[in-house]
C-alpha cells in the first residue's frame, strides 16, 4: 500500500501530539502514528504539568500556540503557583492533571483537526532516498558516513540522504517529505524489576524495539538512558491523618493566556500530601540494593540526578534520616496514587516492606508496582538548532529521543519540531529562539550545543536570563513572533496580547506620574512597617519598596483602572516597578549577549584547517557546526583563546 502525507509524525505522547497538531495548523496534510491510542499524550510518570521551569515552558508553548496549556486548564484538579515566596523570576505555575481526562481530551483534540489524520501502526523503518557524492559513492548505509558524519567529523563530499517515508511492521510503505521521530522512551525500552527484564514500554505498552534495530543498521549512533517510575498506591489505604496536606491555590494563575484574566480555570477539587522516609525505610532499602536493577548489574543506561530513585538517595546521601515523598492523586475516576520520590526497582515484596515502613502509608495497597526503565536516544549534538537531524534532509527529532526528561520539554521540542518541518517543506529558514528570548530557546540551545550525558531536565538556574524569561509574561515575548513568523496564533490571541501589553505600559507610567502627599504616603508606609517620607512622592516610588504591596496603595489611588485586562496588566506594572534596576541591568547583558549571536559563523567553515585553534576545539566545532560565535562560545571544550582566534578569522572574512 502506498500512500502520500506532507509530513508523518512518529509517536503520540507530548512531543508527537504538539509536533502534529503545529504542523496540520500550519496547512500540512499530517499523518500521526501511535502503536496504541491508549499512548497519547499519556502520563507514565507523575501525573502533573508544570513545576519549577517547567512552566514556563509550557506558558511559552501556549504563548506560540501550542496546545498543552489549554488542555492542562481543561484537566487539572489541583494547581498552584510555585516559589511564591522568592521572587518572580522562578515562579511556576504547576497542577495535577486528571490524567485519563488529559489523555481522552488530547486525543478529542486530535481526532478533530483539520488535515490531521490518527492511525494505530509500529514503525518498522525510515524511507530514505539515497544520494550520492561527486565520486557516484553511497553516502548513506552501514558505513554510517552519512548517518553519523557530526560525531566522526566525517565531510568532503558527503551529501546525506534524504527521508522519503516510513516502513511499517506490517509490510506497508507511506511515503512524506519529512519524518518527525517522536518515539519517547518506546525505543528500544526494557522495564527492570530487580533481575527480571521485560522488552516494554512503561505501563506495560509494547517497546519500539523494531524501530530501534533498524535505525542501528541505518547508521544511528544511539545510546541508553534510564529513568523510574514509583509505585502506585490505593487512596483509601493511606492514613492522611499522618500526613502533611497540600492544597492548591485559591484564585488559580490558568496555563494558557488565553484564560488569563479569569480568577478560576476549574476547581481546585484535590489536596496533594507531604510524607517522609526514614531510617527504617533506608534499611530495608540499603541491606537488599544489590536486588535492585542498577546495583544488580542489570542495567546499562545513565539516569537523571535530578530525579533519583529511593536506593540512589540511600547510596548517595547516607547522612540523610529522611527524604520528602509527595503523594499525587492520578485523577477523579481512579483510587491511585503517584508516591514522588521513591521510584524504585526492588522486587515487589521489598517494594512493600519499604513503603509500609513511612508515616500514613502502614496499611498502603499497592495498584501498580515500581519499576525502572531503559531505552534509545540519540545524541542531541547532532542536531541543529531547528531539531533537524544533521545527517539527513526531512528528518527532524523530538522529546525524549533527543536525551531529554519530562512531558514540558518533550511538548516544547515537538511545538518546534512541527513548526520547521513545515518550513523545511516550504523553503523558509527554521524558526529558532535564543537563549535570550525563551526557555525553549536554553532547552534547545543546550541540547544541540553542549549535548547531555544524563536525562535533561530544564530548571530555572539555566536560564542567565530568568527574570526577563517568566511565566507571567511570556505571551508578552513571544505571541508577536507565533502571530506574525509562525503563522499559528490566532487574531484574538494577538489582539488579547496588544490590549495586555499596552494595559501594562500605560498602568507603569501612571504609577510613576502619579504623585501623592507626604501625609498620604506616609500613612500607607506606617501601615506597612516602612520608614515614612518628608515629601509628596511617586505611587511607583512607594510600590517599588519590598514592604509595600499594589493592594496596599488603594486607599490613596483613587483612579486606578479596572476592567478585564487589568488583572495580568497589573501584575506586569508591579513587576517592572519594583524590579526596574534588576530587568535593566539583566537587558544590557541580554544586548551584549546577542552581539556575539548576531556575529555568524560560516556553515562550510573548516575547523580542521583553522591555525590557532586547539585540537578539542577543532573537534566540537566541526561536530557542532555553530552558527553564530555566540554559540561556539557555549560548547563544551572551546575555550576563550578558541573563540578569540575565530573572531579574528571572521575579522578577515569581513574586510
Amino acid at each position: 500500500m502506498q500512500e502520500r502525507y506532507d509530513i508523518i509524525v512518529v509517536g503520540a505522547g507530548h512531543a508527537g501530539c504538539e509536533a502534529a497538531l503545529a504542523s496540520a495548523r500550519l496547512g500540512k496534510r499530517v499523518l500521526l502514528l501511535t502503536m496504541a491510542f491508549e499512548q497519547i499524550a499519556f502520563m507514565p510518570c507523575n501525573p502533573s504539568i508544570g513545576g519549577t521551569g517547567k512552566g514556563q515552558l509550557v506558558k511559552e508553548i501556549d504563548a506560540l500556540g501550542g496546545e498543552m496549556g489549554l488542555l492542562i486548564d481543561k484537566t487539572f484538579i489541583q494547581s498552584r503557583m510555585l516559589n511564591r515566596s522568592k521572587g518572580p523570576a522562578v515562579w511556576s505555575p504547576r497542577a495535577q492533571a486528571d490524567k485519563k481526562r488529559y489523555h481522552e481530551e488530547m486525543r478529542r483534540t486530535l481526532e478533530g483537526q483539520e488535515g490531521l489524520e490518527l492511525r494505530e501502526g509500529e514503525v518498522a523503518g525510515l524511507l530514505f532516498e539515497e544520494q550520492r557524492d561527486a565520486a557516484g559513492m553511497d553516502c548513506f548505509g552501514k558505513e554510517r558516513l552519512a548517518m553519523t558524519g557530526c560525531n566522526d567529523g566525517v565531510g568532503g563530499d558527503v551529501v546525506g540522504a534524504e527521508v522519503r517515508g516510513v516502513r511499517l511492521c506490517d509490510g506497508s510503505e507511506i511515503e512524506s517529505g519529512v519524518v518527525v521521530l517522536a518515539t519517547g522512551t518506546y525505543l528500544g525500552s526494557r522495564v527492570f524489576v530487580s533481575d527480571r527484564v521485560k522488552e516494554s514500554g512503561p505501563a506495560g505498552f509494547p517497546a519500539a524495539t523494531v524501530l530501534a534495530e533498524s535505525l542501528k543498521e541505518d547508521g544511528f549512533e544511539l545510546r541508553r538512558f534510564k529513568t523510574g517510575t514509583p509505585a502506585r498506591v490505593r487512596a483509601g489505604s493511606l492514613d492522611y491523618d499522618k500526613m502533611t496536606e497540600q492544597k492548591g491555590d485559591e484564585n488559580v494563575v490558568p496555563f494558557s493566556y488565553m484564560n488569563e484574566n479569569e480568577s478560576k480555570v476549574n476547581g481546585n477539587v484535590v489536596s496533594c500530601w507531604l510524607t517522609y522516609t526514614n531510617p527504617e525505610v533506608h534499611r530495608v532499602v540499603g541491606e537488599n540494593i544489590g536486588l535492585t536493577a542498577p546495583y544488580g548489574g542489570h542495567t546499562t543506561g545513565v539516569g537523571p540526578r535530578y530525579c533519583l530513585s529511593i536506593e540512589d538517595k540511600v547510596d548517595r546521601f547516607p547522612d540523610r534520616e529522611r527524604h520528602q515523598l509527595f503523594l499525587e492523586p492520578e485523577g477523579l475516576s481512579t483510587d491511585e496514587v503517584y508516591v514522588q520520590g521513591m521510584s524504585t526497582s526492588l522486587p515487589e515484596e521489598l517494594q512493600e516492606r519499604a513503603y509500609r515502613l513511612v508515616p500514613g502509608m502502614e496499611r498502603a495497597e499497592f495498584a501498580r508496582y515500581a519499576y525502572s526503565i531503559e531505552y534509545e536516544c540519540l545524541d542531541p549534538l547532532c542536531l541543529t538548532a531547528g531539531l533537524a537531524y544533521k545527517g539527513a534532509a526531512g528528518l527532524f527529532c523530538a522529546g525524549q529521543i533527543n536525551g531529554t526528561s519530562g512531558y514540558e520539554e518533550a511538548a516544547a521540542q515537538g511545538l518546534i519540531a512541527g513548526i520547521n518541518a513545515v518550513r523545511f517543506l516550504d523553503g523558509k529558514e527554521p524558526f529558532v529562539l535564543e537563549r535570550s528570548e525563551a526557555y525553549i530557546g536554553v532547552l534547545i540551545d543546550d541540547l544541540v550545543t553542549k549535548g547531555t550525558e544524563e536525562p535533561y531536565r530544564i530548571m530555572t538556574s539555566r536560564a542567565e536570563f530568568r527574570l526577563v524569561l517568566r511565566q507571567d509574561n511570556a505571551d508578552l515575548r513571544l505571541t508577536a513572533k507565533g502571530y506574525e513568523v509562525v503563522g499559528l496564533v490566532s487574531q484574538e490571541r494577538y489582539e488579547r496580547c496588544l490590549a495586555k501589553a499596552a494595559a501594562a505600559e500605560a498602568e507603569t507610567k501612571r504609577l510613576r506620574e502619579t504623585k501623592i502627599p507626604a501625609e498620604a504616603a506616609n500613612e500607607v508606609l506606617t501601615a506597612a512597617g516602612s520608614a515614612p517620607v518628608s515629601e509628596g512622592v511617586a505611587l511607583a516610588e512607594l510600590l517599588a519598596r519590598p514592604e509595600v504591596t499594589y493592594e496596599k496603595l488603594t486607599k490613596v489611588d483613587a483612579k486606578r483602572p479596572d476592567g478585564s485586562v487589568m488583572r495580568a496588566a497589573r501584575e506586569q506594572a508591579v513587576i517592572e516597578i519594583k524590579y526596574a534596576g534588576y530587568i535593566e541591568k539583566q537587558r544590557a547583558e541580554i544586548a551584549r549577549f546577542e552581539k556575539l549571536e548576531h556575529k555568524l559563523l560560516p556553515q562550510d567553515l573548516d575547523y580542521e584547517r583553522l591555525e590557532g585553534l586547539r585540537l578539542e576545539a577543532r573537534q566540537k566545532l566541526a561536530q557542532v557546526k555553530p552558527s553564530s560565535l555566540g554559540q561556539a562560545a557555549r560548547i563544551s571544550g572551546v575555550s576563550p583563546a578558541d573563540i578569540s582566534v575565530l573572531m579574528v578569522h571572521l575579522a578577515r572574512i569581513e574586510r
